[in-house]
């Protein structure tokens, strides 16, 4: 399933929250040793979040646009109680205090941070390898490059671990894994999508943006980005 017909289909109750979440755990734990994409996992705490979405749905509650989709976490974006370690070393157990703006906007929507997807040291890189995680492998021949430096984040989309993910652009971070690995990725103009972890405001070079299979999902998760 895309995302937006998951979306649908857990809001007319024909969809569980919890089996969307097992289905691709199910998918993670077969497919990602394969090709080290998703690299550090948060399965408990999701699945006890799914089974709240779940709860939500049956009481008949407001659901955001994003309720009960699982999604991956670039890792160089902070995730509260989860590691992030901007795949250096220097950081190779860092657990932050609190999730970053853009995380703390996608959970808000509803959606399930299922884990972290892998990125070169600092984002810097055409490729998605680091000295913490080691290398990302392409989905369609993980000998070769899954390109970067949201790379982590395009092959869990194109092996079908998750459905949305996020991920960041300064130099085709967001593009270039995209192409590499057969879904969307979309640069937002800068403003579009604010940063509270970027010292200087007024540089338009860097950019957060959304990732996923299709454009209809790529606007879904862009829509819960948005923002001052």
């Amino acid at each position: 399933l895309d995302a937006s017909e998951a979306r649908r289909l857990i809001g007319t109750k024909k969809l569980s929250p919890v089996e969307l979440l097992e289905s691709c755990v199910r998918r993670i734990e077969a497919v990602d040793p394969a090709v080290n994409a998703m690299v550090a996992r948060d399965f408990e705490r999701a699945a006890v979040a799914a089974r709240a979405a779940e709860a939500a749905v049956m009481r008949g509650d407001a659901l955001g646009p994003l309720h009960g989709l699982p999604v991956g976490i670039k890792d160089l974006e902070d995730t509260e109680g989860l590691r992030t370690t901007y795949g250096s070393v220097l950081f190779k157990d860092h657990v932050p205090q609190k999730d970053q703006r853009i995380v703390r906007k996608v959970r808000g929507a509803g959606a399930i941070v299922v884990g972290k997807t892998n990125t070169p040291e600092w984002g810097a890189g055409a490729n998605t390898r680091n000295a913490v995680y080691g290398v990302t492998g392409n989905p369609f021949s993980p000998d070769k490059s899954a390109a970067g430096s949201s790379g982590g984040s395009g092959v869990v989309l194109a092996t079908g671990m998750v459905p949305i993910a996020t991920g960041s652009d300064t130099g085709g971070s967001l593009r270039n894994p995209a192409a590499y690995n057969g879904i969307v990725g979309f640069r937002p103009s800068p403003g579009l999508v604010p940063s509270d972890k970027r010292p200087l405001g007024w540089n338009p070079l860097s950019v957060l943006g959304p990732m996923a299979r299709t454009v209809p999902d790529l606007c879904l998760l862009l829509s819960t980005m948005v923002g001052d």
